[in-house]
């Protein structure tokens, strides 16, 4: 019993999401959103699409 009270504050948290405001994709708050490329409402960084065609 005390090794189990001295690990009660080894769990895990899970990541708090929230979701993008302009694709709705869920990101990791403060994060620049990885499918469409935008952070707090502005274009920050333009995401390339990978060729759906493979040869």
């Amino acid at each position: 019993m005390r090794t189990r009270l001295r690990r009660t504050h080894d769990t895990l948290k899970l990541a708090s999401m929230s979701t993008c405001q302009h694709c709705g994709a869920s990101i990791l708050p403060h994060r620049i959103c990885t499918h469409c490329g935008h952070y707090k409402g502005k274009q920050t960084v333009t995401i390339k699409q990978k060729s759906e065609n493979k040869q």
